[in-house]
């Protein structure tokens, strides 16, 4: 017999493998659901991408260092894999840019570049690449990518277009220079040489240039990269230039992606190259996805972060087996998929059937494409990688992002590149760490039309009630903020006894924000007030309800948004403040009261000494009224009396207790009566500072009176 803990650990496993299972039949939903009328679009768009994929997959792989077969195997493999296996319809796997970058940087200072443990490692790199996003798939990881801000990325691929241009120069200029990722060395190294230049190879590398630049301005559907190779391979087979020291690639292999197993059990190589296969995890993963949310805008496809993301591990693991090297999401190779036509992710896969090939058939014409070709194709290619009207956006926007943006940029430039990155990254989390830590507090007040609330700065205040609004999340890194925010306001407007927080914004609020706000509770009680709560929603209150602060708070404590402040001035707050001590009109419930300060002699109750008051509560005044030998005077406004009053009350406004309590006979009680009893209190100091004897305050006002189950009279 198993065990309960046994039992719930299996029904566990049971239900992880039949959740994650799907990933994996992902191939055969797609052949299930594939449509004969497709299969022209799809084809169309292979061929097309294919055109692109071979010039890219040769030049990204020397930008690596590694032999162009080497890109041509990575790109056939890693499309049909990612494809098959992804999420997206026109997302293109394969070799890009900050990939090959980030190989480069990570393997010349463990492995000599040319050797056949250089191409080893790579495919290593590959294996725990395609790894690493497997295992984030699995555990349903997508949303770490979105940690990976916009900033990082324009400013990685900035620096990353701006250190591929300069390893290039060496190779448009002939230059003896050997390969290195470190930016100030290798221009130091080019201009120390700049007298080595080889014209041919110049001018050769400056027609595939112009080439592709004057194509892409005249015809940009033409496949402007294929053209200009194709020509600068014409010029070299035509005049012999390969013959006046002009570097030519050489004949590549004919033969399909071979199988190698990659040094797996190498742990001082895995150790050296974990953090730089971690980087281009990352990155390419924040690539890939950005891609895919782009294309999928408009489309209207409905994309599967997880399932992108096993897709894209597989197809490195794959690669890493194949002979190749870590891939990811190509944006020009979908984007040519996407314009093409394509309609389901076989389009990716017939691409990798023409470059097949193209491999098989035409790799010894290879040997006529010159090296400072495919270093003119990464020059245009790198200049395209500085989205100068991205980061001019960024700069003139947001100072946090574009710090971001800079800080990841040099530190590309001037730092291993693996720790640029992953730097860039951490960068970006502690910022949104910082933002979420400190969400937005603000005191507020209604806004001259009272339909909206606007902040404070030099708006008056009411002096009962402070609003403080929050937008965020109440967790443990914001707890603190928001507490010190609302007693910086108490202690600015030390006389509010009562606090609403509108919350309408908050979505989240965990065990240390219970804690906070229970926190405020008890010092706004302690001063003899209270907090209310408007605008909480569905998951936020059923959060307070669960860690029992709803009824440490109180239902009657949460408010709706629109009745929030009407309910408060009519049941909480003490009218006799607006109208006696208050010169402003915050809410527009208070603009139809009096306003008879203190300070104004025609009131009469300005410096009232205080006297010895008894106190009559609800039920000892019923008493008194069923006897019949009392006096009950009022003295709220007449529109508070109208509203609602105590039997055979009579109404003798505060303002006019001095003058018309003359008329009050002096051989009976007088009871004095208000909403809380705070103006109460001050009408009978008058009436006893008058000279009469038996004077009372009735505890809690008609409040209490209420409470108590008593009935009011309303009069018209």
């Amino acid at each position: 017999m198993l065990s309960t803990r046994e039992l719930s650990n299996a029904i566990n496993a049971k239900l992880w493998f039949q959740e994650n299972i799907v990933f994996f039949l992902r191939p055969a939903e797609i052949i299930r659901q594939y449509q004969p009328t497709n299969l022209r679009a799809d084809f169309i768009a292979g061929l097309t991408v294919a055109v692109v994929m071979l010039p890219q997959a040769i030049a990204y792989a020397l930008i690596a260092e590694l032999p162009a077969e080497v890109g041509l195997y990575s790109a056939i493999v890693a499309a049909i894999v990612g494809a098959l296996w992804g999420s997206s319809f026109h997302l293109h796997t394969g070799p890009t840019n900050a990939a090959s970058l980030l190989v480069l940087s990570t393997l010349l200072p463990v492995v000599s570049a040319g050797t056949s443990e250089y191409i080893a490692a790579a495919a290593l790199m590959a294996v725990i690449v395609g790894v690493t996003r497997l295992l984030m798939g699995l555990a349903h990881l997508g949303v770490l990518v979105n940690f990976v801000s916009d900033s990082v990325i324009i400013g990685f691929t900035a620096g990353a277009g701006i250190l591929i241009s300069a390893n290039q120069l060496r190779h448009l200029l002939h230059l003896p220079i050997e390969s290195t990722p470190r930016f100030v060395e290798t221009v130091i190294a080019i201009a120390n040489n700049l007298s080595a230049t080889h014209v041919p190879t110049l001018l050769l590398g400056i027609i595939t240039i112009v080439t592709i630049l004057l194509i892409r301005r005249v015809k940009p559907s033409w496949p402007a990269t294929f053209i200009g190779m194709v020509t600068t391979s014409l010029l070299v087979g035509l005049f012999h230039l390969d013959q006046y020291d002009v570097i030519v690639l050489g004949e590549l292999p004919r033969n399909l992606p071979p199988f190698a197993v990659p040094p797996l059990f190498n742990l001082a190589l895995l150790e050296q190259v974990a953090i730089g296969s971690f980087a281009v995890s990352m990155i390419g993963l924040a690539e890939a996805t950005s891609i895919t949310r782009s294309i999928a805008a408009r489309t209207g496809q409905q994309l599967d972060s997880n399932q992108e993301f096993v897709g894209q591990g597989l197809a490195n693991i794959a690669v890493g087996f194949f002979s190749g090297y870590p891939c990811s999401g190509s944006f020009a190779r979908s984007s040519v998929n996407h314009n093409a036509g394509a309609r389901t992710p076989l389009a990716a896969v017939f691409s990798s059937i023409f470059a097949m090939l193209a491999l098989l058939l035409f790799a010894p014409y290879a040997a006529y494409l010159p090296r400072t070709a495919l270093a003119g194709v990464l020059m245009v290619t790198a200049y395209r990688m500085v989205d100068r009207k991205e980061m001019r956006r960024i700069w003139n926007a947001s100072s946090g992002d574009s710090s971001i943006m800079v800080a990841t940029l040099l530190a590309t430039l001037f730092l291993p590149l693996q720790f640029a990155v992953l730097a860039g990254i951490i960068v970006s989390i502690v910022r949104f760490l910082v933002k979420t830590s400190t969400p937005r507090v603000n005191s507020v007040v209604p806004t001259k039309d009272f339909l909206s609330f606007q902040r404070v700065r030099q708006h008056p205040v009411c002096p009962q009630l402070g609003i403080v609004e929050i937008s965020g999340s109440l967790y443990f890194g914001a707890a603190q903020h928001v507490e010190k925010t609302i007693r910086r306001n108490l202690t600015k407007h030390p006389e509010q006894q009562f606090l609403m927080l509108r919350m309408h914004l908050v979505d989240h609020c965990d065990v240390s924000g219970i804690h906070m706000l229970e926190s405020v509770v008890r010092i706004y009680r302690q001063r003899n007030g209270d907090v209310f709560i408007s605008g909480a929603r569905g998951l936020l209150r059923e959060q307070m309800r669960t860690f029992g602060f709803e009824q440490y708070l109180g239902r009657n404590h949460f408010q709706t948004r629109p009745e929030s402040i009407s309910h408060l001035f009519h049941r909480v707050l003490e009218p006799s403040v607006c109208i006696y001590e208050c010169e402003a009109r915050v809410f527009a419930e208070c603009q139809a009261l009096p306003k008879q300060l203190y300070n104004e002699p025609q009131t009469g109750i300005q410096n009232v000494p205080e006297h010895d008051l008894e106190s009559l509560y609800p039920n000892e005044l019923k008493a008194h009224i069923e006897n019949g030998f009392l006096i009950l005077v009022d003295v709220r406004e007449p529109a508070e009396f109208r509203k609602g009053h105590i039997p055979d009350a009579q109404s003798i406004p505060l303002r006019l207790v001095r003058q018309r309590g003359l008329e009050l006979p002096t051989d009976r009680p007088i009871i004095i009566v208000c909403r809380i009893g705070r103006r109460s209190r001050l009408g009978a100091n008058i009436l006893k500072d008058m000279g009469y004897k038996r004077v009372y305050n009735l505890e809690g006002g008609t409040l209490a009176w209420e409470a108590a189950g008593y009935p009011l009279v309303i009069t018209r």
